[in-house]
C-alpha cells in the first residue's frame, strides 16, 4: 500500500531554535535574497505589492535585523535620532511630530530614537555624541537658529541630518518649515478684521529662527494697519504656563491692555487666556486670541479660540523620507518644503 504525502512544509522560525533571516523571507516568498534585503530599505525599485508581500512575511515570521551583522557589514546602525528640547509643546506639537516620523519610517529598516536636552544643558551636545559615536545614521533637530552651530557642525562633516525650520547660514540642506512670516500676518489681520485695537504677541524665544519670522509678520502687519502692538518681554511661548498666565494678569491689570492676543504655541494660549479672564474679561466679547495647534485640542478648552493649523504630520513625514534619501545618497527632488497658512478657523 503507496504511503500517504508528506505534509506540506511551512517555514517558520522558532526564536528558540533559528533566528529568521533575509534567506528565510526569500525562500517563504520566492523572492531573491537581494529583492528581499531592497524592499525592506524602501528601495525606489521595488514594486509596492512585493514590499508589502516582503514586510507582511517578516512580520510573520518575527524577523528582526540583526544591528550588530548590519553595522559591520554596511557601517550603518539603522536608527534615525529625533533630538528635542524639553521645553517644546509636547502636549500638542512634538507628541504629533514623534508620530508622523515613526510613520513614515514603519515598513523600513529604520528606526526612530529620541535624544531629548534640557534647558541647561549645551544642545550641542547630543548632536556630537551621535556624531563622534555614529550611534545614528542620521538626525532630524527642530528649533533652528538663525547661525546655528549645529547645523554648521553636522554640516561640514557631511553627517546627514534635516531640520524642522530654517537658518540664514546660506547652507543646503533638507529642511521643512511653518510659514511663521505668514501666522504672524495672518493673525494680526484677522483680529484686525474683528475691530481689535491694540495687539500683543506671544512670541517663541527670541534665539530661534522661528520667532524672528513670526514677530517681523505680526509687527510688520500691525504697523501696515496703524495698530498699536506690544511683543511679550518677560515670558515666551515656551515659558511654563504659571509663568504665562501671571504675566498676561499682569498685563491686563494695567491700563490699556491689549485686545486681541497672537500666541505661538498651544499650551500658551491655554496659560494666556486663564491670564486674561483673571480680569473678568471674556474671550470672543472682550479680546481674541489667535493660536496655532497641530492636533485638535483647542477648542475643548475655549470655543472662541481663533485657531491656525500646523500639519505637523506633513512636516514629520517630509522630514523623514528627505533625511532617508540624503543617508542613502539617493536623489529626492523635494528637499526642502514650506507649509504656508491662508486660513483662520473663526469658531461654531
Amino acid at each position: 500500500m503507496p504511503r500517504p504525502p508528506e505534509p506540506a512544509t511551512i517555514l517558520t522560525a522558532d526564536s528558540e531554535h533559528e533566528r529568521p533571516t533575509l534567506k528565510t523571507i526569500a525562500a517563504a516568498t520566492g523572492l531573491a535574497i537581494a529583492t528581499v534585503s531592497r524592499a525592506l530599505k524602501d528601495a525606489p525599485d521595488i514594486g509596492e505589492e512585493t514590499k508589502r508581500r516582503v514586510r507582511e512575511t517578516a512580520a510573520l515570521l518575527g524577523y528582526r535585523p540583526n544591528r550588530a551583522g548590519v553595522r559591520l557589514r554596511t557601517g550603518k546602525t539603522n536608527v534615525i535620532a529625533l533630538v528635542l528640547s524639553t521645553e517644546t509643546d509636547v502636549m500638542n506639537h512634538t507628541s504629533r511630530l514623534i508620530y508622523s516620523i515613526a510613520n513614515a519610517l514603519r515598513g523600513t529598516a529604520y528606526h526612530l530614537v529620541v535624544t531629548p536636552f534640557f534647558p541647561d544643558q549645551d544642545p550641542m551636545e547630543p548632536i556630537r555624541y551621535i556624531v563622534e559615536t555614529e550611534s545614528a545614521d542620521g538626525i532630524i533637530l527642530n528649533q533652528t537658529k538663525p547661525d546655528d552651530p549645529r547645523i554648521r557642525y553636522m554640516h561640514d562633516r557631511g553627517f546627514p541630518f534635516a531640520a524642522h525650520g530654517r537658518t540664514m547660514m546660506g547652507l543646503d540642506h533638507p529642511y521643512f518649515d511653518f510659514d511663521n512670516e505668514a501666522f504672524g500676518r495672518l493673525g494680526a489681520r484677522v483680529m484686525a478684521e474683528r475691530g481689535r485695537k491694540r495687539l500683543y504677541l506671544l512670541p517663541p524665544p527670541r534665539s530661534h529662527m522661528y520667532a524672528r519670522h513670526m514677530t517681523f509678520g505680526f509687527s510688520d502687519e500691525a504697523a501696515l494697519r496703524g495698530l498699536p502692538f506690544e511683543v511679550a518681554e518677560t515670558v515666551t511661548s515656551d515659558s511654563g504656563g504659571e509663568a504665562v498666565e501671571a504675566a498676561i494678569a499682569a498685563r491686563f491689570a494695567l491700563p490699556n491692555p491689549p485686545d486681541g492676543l497672537l500666541v505661538g504655541s498651544t499650551t500658551s494660549a491655554m496659560a494666556a487666556i486663564a491670564g486674561a479672564e483673571r480680569s473678568g474679561r471674556v474671550l470672543g466679547r472682550d479680546f481674541d486670541v489667535v493660536a496655532k495647534e497641530a492636533i485638535a485640542v483647542l477648542r475643548r478648552f475655549r470655543k472662541d479660540i481663533l485657531i491656525i493649523r500646523e500639519d505637523v504630520g506633513r512636516a514629520g513625514e517630509f522630514l523623514a523620507r528627505a533625511l532617508l534619501a540624503a543617508i542613502e545618497k539617493r536623489d529626492w527632488a523635494d528637499r526642502q518644503g514650506l507649509e504656508v497658512p491662508v486660513k483662520v478657523e473663526t469658531g461654531p
